[in-house]
Parts: C-alpha cells; sequence; structure tokens
C-alpha cells in the first residue's frame, strides 16, 4: 500500500481511483465494509482502490475538549488499512484551513484533481466540509458534473446496533472485550516500548514487562486480563495487569504489566503488542504478597486456558 502524507502529495493514478473516505479509527468491521465495498466497485472499473484518512480525528481540530481517546495509533491504523486490499493511503492533515474548507472544494480540491475519483462511497449520513454542510446528496450531485459516482453504503448492525468507533471505545472503557473484539472483528490491542519498572514482578516469580501506555488511546479499566502478547514475530500467552499494584501501595500512573508465558529474557526498549482476549478479574489489594502469588498462579492458568480456546477457535 501507497502512503502519502499532505495536500501537496496528492497525485491520482494514472487509471483514476475508487475512493472511500473516513477517520477509520480501530479499522472495525464497519471500516472494513466500507473498504471491501470500495475495493469491489474499484476493481470493476479497473481503477486503484484508495483511501482518504486525517492525521488526527477531526474533533482535535474542531473542537479539542470532546476529542475521544483513540482505538488505533496513526501507524498501526495504516498497517490495518494495508490489509484491506486498498492500494492507496491519502493521509490528510486535519487543520483549521482544512477544516474550513466548502464541501465543494474538499471535492474538487482533493476527490478529483488529487484522486482522480472516478467513484466514491461512504457511510450513509456522512457529513464533510466547513460546519459539515456537505451530505452524500450534494456528493451525489457534484459526482454528476464533476465525473464520478456516488455511493451511500448502510451502517453494518452487529452485536444490537451500527458498528461504530463510538461503540468500541465504550466497550474497550467499560472492560467489554467480548463486544470490542466482536465489532474490531480482532482483538483489542496495544503497542508500546517496554520500560524499567520496580522489578517486583521478577521478585514474586512472575517476571513483567512493562509497558507505559499512550494517553492518546483508550485503555481497558484497571484489571488483570488474558491476552496474547507479540514480540517480533513470535506470540506469547500473557496474563495483563492494567493498574497500579495496590498490593504494594502503588498509585497512579496506570501501568500495563504483562507476563509471557513461557518466555525468561531481557525486554527492555523492544515493543510489545498486546492483544487483550477476556477480563479475568478486578484489581484488587492482598493483605499478603503470598495471597498475591496464589491469585497470580490461578490468573496465570486462566490466561492459558483462554488463549487455548481462542486458539482452538481459529482453526
Amino acid at each position: 500500500m501507497r502512503i502519502t502524507y499532505g495536500r501537496d502529495a496528492l497525485e491520482a493514478p494514472a487509471n483514476g481511483a475508487g475512493v472511500t473516505i473516513g477517520t477509520f479509527d480501530g479499522v472495525h468491521l464497519g471500516h472494513r465494509t466500507l473498504i471491501a465495498a470500495t475495493v469491489s466497485a474499484a476493481r470493476e472499473r479497473n481503477v486503484s482502490p484508495c483511501v482518504v484518512t486525517w492525521d488526527r480525528h477531526p474533533l482535535t481540530t474542531l473542537r479539542p475538549s470532546a476529542a475521544p481517546p483513540l482505538l488505533t495509533s496513526p501507524e498501526r491504523k495504516l498497517e490495518l488499512l494495508a490489509d484491506t486490499g486498498i492500494a492507496w493511503a491519502a493521509v490528510l492533515p486535519f487543520d483549521s484551513e482544512f477544516a474550513s474548507w466548502p464541501p465543494e472544494k474538499f471535492v474538487l480540491d482533493v476527490l478529483v484533481k488529487g484522486m482522480g475519483a472516478r467513484v466514491v462511497i461512504v457511510g450513509e449520513g456522512w457529513r464533510f466540509g466547513h460546519r459539515a454542510a456537505g451530505d452524500v446528496p450534494l456528493l451525489t450531485r457534484l459526482g454528476r458534473d464533476l465525473g464520478f459516482d456516488a455511493h451511500a453504503l448502510e451502517l453494518r448492525p452487529d452485536a444490537g446496533g451500527p458498528v461504530s468507533s463510538s461503540r468500541v471505545r465504550t466497550a474497550v472503557a467499560a472492560g467489554d472485550l467480548a463486544t470490542a473484539n466482536l465489532l474490531l472483528g480482532r482483538p483489542f490491542d496495544i503497542d508500546g516500548e517496554v520500560v524499567r519498572g520496580d522489578a517486583r514482578g521478577k521478585d514474586l516469580g512472575f517476571p513483567t514487562a512493562n509497558i507505559a501506555p499512550d494517553p492518546a488511546l483508550v485503555r481497558p479499566p484497571r484489571g488483570v486480563y488474558a491476552c496474547r502478547a507479540r514480540l517480533d514475530d513470535s506470540w506469547f500467552a500473557a496474563a495483563v495487569n492494567v493498574g497500579v499494584n495496590p498490593t504494594f501501595g502503588g498509585t497512579d500512573p496506570v501501568r500495563i504489566e504483562a507476563y509471557l508465558l513461557g518466555f525468561d529474557d531481557d525486554l527492555y526498549g523492544r515493543r510489545l503488542r498486546i492483544e487483550f482476549l477476556r477480563r479475568l478479574r478486578d484489581e484488587r489489594r492482598f493483605e499478603s504478597a503470598g495471597a498475591l502469588i496464589d491469585q497470580m498462579r490461578r490468573d496465570v492458568d486462566d490466561t492459558r486456558a483462554v488463549v487455548d480456546d481462542n486458539r482452538l477457535s481459529d482453526r
């Protein structure tokens, strides 16, 4: 997948483009349905399937106080988009200047001149341009005048309602991984560099990799989780604590501590991806280190069982 950044980097493919547009935070099942329709429409017309997306959540510019935590970093979003069959991802800065553009300017400068759009597919109810003045009927009329077809796709319903990034965020923040992972079509994950902690896990017999979570990303609530951890190209079952270690008087900030089953080596400075499969229990304070160790042994057993179940269901 080709990736370009900025409006000046737009260069229409010689054969034209099939385009879909959005923030695509999480690249969830609704996004994937939209992208799959775009790829299919592009192939029918022998043009390149493309996405237009933003370098930030639009509310970061429009209403910073209302900007939500993200499901994916910009890098992770592009990684997920690369697996969808898209040939080109155009990442545009959603800055104050861009937010002031009337819808007609966006269509002409980005979709027509910049992307060479022959077909544009968006979700029903999609709005664009300054003060969200543009809608699907306007996009359709402009397309007729400027040489592209426009189609609105009905939002995919699942788990009791339309699939949306806001629903996934709400589920993750509540620890409802069953719903979050269903809507995502994959396990919710967090990437991070392993940083030095207090080494208490090693003293307890469960050496953990400490990850400082990106504050821009949503995270599950404090608790213990059955997870998988990816290190380079290898996967490990991982019992993960999201919290502050109250047994030892810990306080904020919240840390993510992963005990990788079957791994015993130095991880400092390396990157881990943590896939959250199931919430096992709340984080709580224990009366003694011994009581905590007993519970951690049970957590490890439960983690192993959950990961094994997921491997069987993937076959």
